[in-house]
């Protein structure tokens, strides 16, 4: 399987993937998802409050546990650390079966390890409930787990979390997304989301239904409502939960919202104050 600029890619996708140490036995692997020090990785992996970090280049630090949820098999951690080599995220809704795809990670004590092969689906799996699992038939290991599963241009279209028979298991970034919205990154919302195809009238086809809000967060300060569907910002229309982790790492503090309730004709706008920071822990 030969493929042009691999060796670059597979460079690109080392530079940040992660080493997680959680204390006592086992390690695992994490993905740089923001430049400030913010690492997705699984529940599994981050089992305790605390846990040690070692970047591509050999530093370490001492990463706090800042959301956790153990139903998703995530967790994110924040590590005192800037300018870092961020992960870029790729829509796993536009990958098909028989793209390649690379698996980078900490297997058994090999530090920054490849694999590759074909993705064979993005469905749900018979006896593993109704979420959908990036489907692809690369090798992984104990230490696999939390690592990222790249295209061929080294973007994440999942986190690795489990083996089933001879196919790996990956949780999709866009589930990803959904996870860390509201709970990290620039500014925090205090929402849960579940995005949706929307059907005539509506001019939108994509949006953000609004499933929880939390008491007294800036979603519910602004009066949003559970059921209301979120389809864009002041400037541009969502295509996809990514778009909102955007606007909200690069908002000022203020972000008009455009949403939808009750009526998928007529668009509703709010303005909401956002709080910085956003560092709220999810139940485990």
């Amino acid at each position: 399987m030969a493929i042009a600029g691999l060796g670059e890619v597979t460079e690109r996708v080392r530079r940040y993937t992660v080493l997680v140490q959680p204390g006592g036995r086992g390690s695992g692997s994490g993905v740089i998802w923001n430049t400030d020090g913010t690492i997705v990785t699984n529940a599994h992996v981050a089992r305790e409050a605390k846990a040690e970090v070692t970047l591509w280049d050999g530093r370490e630090f001492a990463a706090e546990v800042i959301a956790r949820d153990s139903r998703r098999d995530l967790a994110a951690l924040r590590v005192p650390a800037a300018n870092l080599v961020a992960a870029v995220v790729a829509d796993p809704s536009r990958v098909r079966a028989g793209e390649v795809a690379i698996a980078v990670g900490n297997p058994l004590g090999f530090l920054g390890a490849m694999t590759m092969g074909v993705v064979q689906a993005i469905a749900p799996l018979r006896g593993l409930g109704g979420r959908s699992w990036v489907q692809a038939d690369v090798r992984l290991a104990p230490g696999n787990s939390g690592g990222p599963l790249a295209d061929v241009h080294g973007r994440v279209i999942g986190i690795n979390t489990m083996v089933a028979g001879r196919l790996a298991l990956a949780i999709p970034s866009s589930e990803v997304v959904q996870f860390l919205l509201g709970q990290t990154g620039g500014h925090w919302l205090g929402v849960s989301l579940s995005a949706v195809r929307l059907p005539q009238p509506s001019k939108n086809r994509f949006g953000l239904l609004v499933v929880g809000i939390e008491p007294g967060s800036p979603a519910a300060q602004a009066s949003l409502l559970p059921g209301d569907i979120l389809i864009g910002t002041g400037e541009e229309n969502f295509r996809s939960a990514e778009t909102l982790a955007v606007a909200l790492r690069n908002s000022a503090g203020i972000l008009r919202l455009k949403f939808l309730r009750g009526d998928y004709a007529k668009v509703r706008q709010v303005s909401v104050s956002l709080v910085p920071g956003g560092r709220r822990p999810i139940a485990a």
